[in-house]
Order: structure tokens, then C-alpha cells, then sequence
């Protein structure tokens, strides 16, 4: 080996741990993005089938009292 080819191999070498570091610092950074961007997804994903199904809650309803309100007044009223 030439002398140029050795010292490249002894830079190399010496650097392992710092390449090691530095790739595995790349691999948790995609991991987690990749997590966070599944959960968003799934999250989306939910809350939308989550509104399809939601019944519409903007009707009304009119109930009439007036046979109550009519029974309770005849309550009050004394027949002799």
C-alpha cells in the first residue's frame, strides 16, 4: 500500500466513533419523524371517519305542553 492509501485508513479509523455517532443520531431523527408523521396520519385519518359518522345536531323539536300545562291547571281547581 502506498503511503497516501495508509494514512486515508488511519483518518478512517479514527473517525469510526464520531461516523457512528452521527448515524445513529440520523437514524432516531427519521425513526421519529416517521413516527410523529404516522401518528398525524392516523390521527387525521381518525378524526375524519370520527365527523362522517356524527349525526346532525342542528334540528329542532317543538314539543306541545298545552295537554299538561291543562292537566296541572285542573290540579289547582277544587269542584264541589
Amino acid at each position: 500500500m502506498s503511503q497516501e492509501k495508509v494514512d486515508r485508513y488511519k483518518e478512517q479509523k479514527a473517525k469510526v466513533k464520531e461516523n457512528m455517532k452521527k448515524e445513529k443520531r440520523n437514524r432516531v431523527f427519521r425513526w421519529t419523524a416517521a413516527i410523529v408523521i404516522f401518528a398525524a396520519a392516523v390521527g387525521w385519518f381518525g378524526y375524519s371517519v370520527y365527523q362522517l359518522n356524527q349525526p346532525d345536531n342542528s334540528t329542532t323539536i317543538e314539543t306541545d305542553y298545552t295537554a299538561f300545562d291543562t292537566y296541572v291547571n285542573g290540579l289547582g281547581v277544587v269542584e264541589e
